[in-house]
């Protein structure tokens, strides 16, 4: 006969008393008993627990020094245990992390999967992971689904965005978008059951009601006590939970992976279950799938990983980060800190802690475990407890003056103008809102809500509003560190590379750094790795003060804002890439360029990074193929301005630095003058592409024209794709005007008459802004026209009238600001040495262009101005005759007929100019 059936007797008494008769109330409560029964009866200890809960952190560590188990299984996933030792060199609360950037067997859309474990000083899982690593013998092991099966289960989803949501604080987003992995998930799935109990507990949120009714009382009772009731717990909330068949099957599936894992180790060491101890969450202790317990019946395969490479490491977390990531109320993770601080110091429970811990007390070397006690017999300490009144707790007045006091004061050094008379207001509102909600101690969050009634006014002073410097108050939101020994080695690298700043990069906060390269040539392969920390981080870890890397450039001073330690995170991922942080840039880069969706402009700005940050020929070569492959293949001019900026860039590092140009750039510029050669028709007709890609085009036609021509081009490809361009739209018609010009088949007088024509024709005119677009993109390609620019828009001002011009303004400046904001600077210059520089000089200044056509560039100087020189000086020209084994003598005067004799004397040149250009 079961221990249970007395407590049967009187649920079924009260069901058939509140429901009028037996039926589902009948049914459930009877059921709940029976998961009780079930899971005390189970020859393998189950040790429900709930997650970051001093209670059951309290509850675990006097059950392990009471049962000592040799074998310890934990609900966590099976993947992480080798990371749980590296624990010992962080500060906690930190997070096992589990992350893969190569998927294969999801899809590519979900890279990168991350999976975090929040791991806290003041919960179970912790207790339990410092005994099996400290205790000799002992071995833990860890049941749950592995890392890839979270994702095989579970398909992440996005989380709906709140209308009115407020960005998370830098500590609340610490674990970026990893998906959370709990011991013990305790919270009603049944939204009315959890309405209720707020309701009637008059609390606001759930982290509240279960500190009142459940922390609290289960804090210094016994093991059956607590451990009975955490299972009553879990199986109402499991019963009452709705029946959503996704959930419900995860849930019972992971059930059944833990206990297959469970039979298997036991039948594979021999372990007697008696020895042994299952530590998880409450829900899943009351368990009713069939492969349920040592004697279960079921058989359940586990589904083989994919081939998804996982790396593990561990990450800093902090309590605003765990409440974030599991929809805990603010606050209540550094409650549970404080409330188990408490517990410690009142129960006389020592806890257990790994040796070497870092962050925490330096304690003796901790007292071997005395003998285990005797195993008693389970009894029913389930119906006592439900049938006790509740406890009230006596007012503490010194701790709630003590807070009081506190909470004025951290008030204060924020800004708020609070006084003694706010303290006493804040203690006086506490006792008062605790006995509004029936409880004769204020609890930390009625202390919170009576500081916030008392001290908070309109506005808030500083960057902490009152129930945020409350929760510091109450035990702060502490952020964990990862030790430097369980720093992947990227990370280890990067902190012993940058030891010559002589910083303490691994404290949080902003570190100055200023690194006097011309006296310390030492601190250039620190400025190296900053630049590429900078490069891969988020923007903050790494931020230049003083400074910039350009092509060709080497640093001579800078200074550094460095956060690291803020940033941790980040630098530790990075670390799941590579072995150091060359490689992981290498391996981004290529990334990038050999992506499915990679562009030329993407291409050519990794091989632009390669040569800034890697200095490596080797790779910027195999980018830069990679570049001219893309190229090819492309259809589209979307990307030529940065396609333009980048190979400008590149070919004059190149041409300034190399005795020659790499062959990967030659061949891009032969292909690329090949390449807009035969879009440029399309270009200027299609409606998709702008003025400012169809410029870019020309200015590459135009700046590479001799490059691509020695490389052996041919000029009449640019002259074929001009014949077969007949652009309507006003901007790109200028711009074909402008480099009509540029090539020489339109003058600038003839120019001038068209642009003439469009002022004198005033259906022309609305257009007019649109054309002056094109003639300043012009200023691409064809960067000598700035004057002629200048020109059509002075005109347009000095022609146009006024009911013609006014209106036209707005016009005009938004197109210059929207199209040509990158030339305006040049033409702002170009219109300054043509302006007069005062104003009283303006009314008798004549423009260059109304007072006469000036000299073309191109008019060639008087001959024979070199030849009174060579005569007065003839050692350079003896020699190179003697060179060539020459004779002759000089002659004076009549020097300029010199070279028409030499034509006339010498025909065979000029004959074979002739048939060239006859046959062409």
């Amino acid at each position: 006969m079961s221990e249970f059936e007395a407590l049967r007797s009187q649920l079924s008494a009260a069901a058939a008393a509140f429901a009028d008769g037996p039926g589902a109330l009948e049914g459930i409560l009877l059921g709940i008993v029976d998961d009780v029964d079930r899971a005390v009866a189970e020859p393998l200890e189950i040790f429900p627990v709930c997650h970051h809960s001093p209670a059951s952190a309290i509850a675990m560590a006097r059950r392990l020094r009471e049962k000592q188990p040799k074998v310890v299984y934990l609900e966590l996933c099976e993947d992480m245990a080798p990371l749980l030792t590296e624990l010992r060199n962080c500060r906690l609360p930190v997070a096992v992390q589990a992350f893969a950037t190569e998927v294969d067997g999801f899809p590519a859309e979900w890279a990168p999967l991350s999976v975090v474990a929040p791991i806290t000083e003041a919960s179970a899982e912790y207790q339990v992971i410092s005994y099996a690593l400290d205790t000799p013998g002992v071995e833990l092991v860890l049941v749950d689904r592995s890392s890839d099966h979270v994702f095989q289960w579970d398909r992440p989803q996005e989380p709906p965005a709140e209308p009115d949501a407020v960005p998370p604080e830098e500590e609340a987003a610490l674990h970026g978008d990893a998906v959370g992995v709990e011991i013990g998930d305790l919270r009603p799935r049944f939204a009315e059951l959890e309405e209720h109990l707020l309701r009637h507990g008059k609390v606001r949120h759930w982290s509240e009601w279960w500190h009142q009714y459940v922390e609290l009382p289960l804090g210094d009772s016994d093991h059956d006590t607590y451990r009975q009731v955490m299972l009553l717990i879990g199986s109402l909330f499991r019963r009452l939970a709705p029946g959503d068949p996704h959930r419900v099957r995860v849930d019972e599936d992971r059930e059944r992976y833990m206990w297959t894992r469970m039979r298997e180790h036991l039948a594979t060491t021999g372990t007697d279950a008696a020895d042994c101890l299952y530590v998880c969450g409450a829900f899943h202790a009351s368990s009713r799938v069939a492969e349920f317990g040592v004697h279960g019946t079921g058989t359940f395969e586990i589904s083989p990983r994919t081939a998804s490479k996982w790396q593990h490491g561990l990450i800093p977390s902090s309590h605003a980060a765990i409440e974030a990531q599991f929809g805990l109320a603010a606050g209540s993770v550094s409650i549970a800190a404080t409330e188990w601080a408490k517990n410690l110091k009142r129960t006389k429970v020592t806890p257990f802690r790994l040796a070497g811990q870092a962050g925490g007390t330096k304690k003796k070397k901790a007292a071997a475990l005395p003998a285990p006690a005797p195993e008693l017999v389970p009894s029913d300490h389930l119906t006592g407890f439900l049938r006790r009144p509740p406890v009230l707790d006596s007012l503490d007045e010194a701790e709630l003056l003590g807070w009081s006091v506190e909470v004025v004061r951290a008030a204060r050094r924020n800004g708020y103008l609070s006084s003694t008379a706010d303290a006493i207001a804040v203690f006086e509102t506490s006792i008062l809102l605790a006995g509004m909600r029936d409880r004769a101690k204020p609890t930390p969050y009625d202390f919170q809500d009576a500081a916030v009634t008392c001290i908070e006014k309109d506005t808030v002073p500083g960057r902490r509003d009152v129930r945020r410097i409350v929760e510091i108050m109450m035990g702060g939101d502490r952020i964990g560190q990862v030790g430097y020994d369980a720093l992947p080695p990227l990370a280890r690298d990067v902190h012993d590379r940058l030891a010559p700043l002589e910083l303490n990069l691994a404290q949080r906060g902003v570190r100055r750094a200023l690194l006097d390269i011309v006296s310390n040539p030492a601190l250039e392969s620190c400025s190296d790795l900053l630049w590429m920390l900078r490069y891969l981080m988020p923007h903050g870890a790494a931020r230049p003060i003083m400074g910039e890397r350009r092509l060709g450039e080497r640093p001579i001073q800078e200074s550094w804002d460095l956060a690291l330690g803020t940033h941790q995170r980040a630098l530790i991922e990075l670390g799941y890439e590579g072995v150091s942080i060359e490689q992981v840039l290498e391996q981004r880069l290529r990334r990038t360029a050999f992506g499915h969706r990679a562009t030329t402009a993407a291409v050519l700005k990794s091989v632009e990074d390669a040569t800034l940050y890697l200095r490596s020929h080797r790779l910027a070569g195999e980018l830069g193929t990679r570049a001219l492959e893309v190229l090819a293949t492309e259809r589209s001019v979307d990307g030529a301005p940065d396609v333009l900026r980048r190979v400008r860039r590149l070919l004059a590092f190149y041409r300034t630095s190399e005795p020659v140009l790499p062959s990967w750039i030659e061949s891009f510029v032969k292909t690329g003058y090949a390449h807009y050669c035969t879009l440029l028709p399309t270009a200027f007709t299609d409606e998709d592409a702008s003025v400012d890609q169809v410029a870019a085009m020309l200015g590459f036609l135009f700046s590479m024209e001799g490059l691509a021509l020695s490389l052996g081009c041919d000029r009449t490809q640019l002259e074929l794709a001009f014949a077969q361009s007949h652009p309507v739209e006003p901007a790109k018609v200028a711009l074909m005007w402008a480099a009509q010009v540029q090539l020489g088949q339109l003058s600038r007088a003839e120019l001038r008459t068209r642009c003439d024509e469009l002022l004198d024709n005033p259906l022309v005119l609305p257009a007019y802004p649109r054309y002056l677009s094109g003639f300043v993109h012009a200023l691409e390609p064809a960067p000598g026209l700035a004057d002629f620019v200048v020109e059509a828009v002075s005109n347009a001002f000095g022609r146009l009238p006024d009911p013609v011009l006014l209106p036209w303004l707005p016009t005009l400046i938004t197109t210059l600001k929207a199209g040509g904001a990158d030339l305006a600077p040049l033409l702002i210059r170009e219109a300054g040495r043509i302006f007069p520089g005062r104003l009283p000089a303006l009314d008798e200044w004549v423009p260059p262009w109304l007072a006469g056509e000036p000299a073309p560039s191109g008019t060639p100087r008087p001959r024979g101005r070199g030849v009174p020189l060579l005569a007065a000086h003839p050692a350079t020209c003896d020699a190179v005759a003697n060179l060539l084994g020459c004779e002759g003598t000089w002659e004076a005067g009549g020097a300029g007929s010199l070279g028409v004799a030499l034509v006339g004397i010498h025909p065979e040149t000029a004959v074979a100019l002739e048939e060239l250009l006859t046959r062409a």
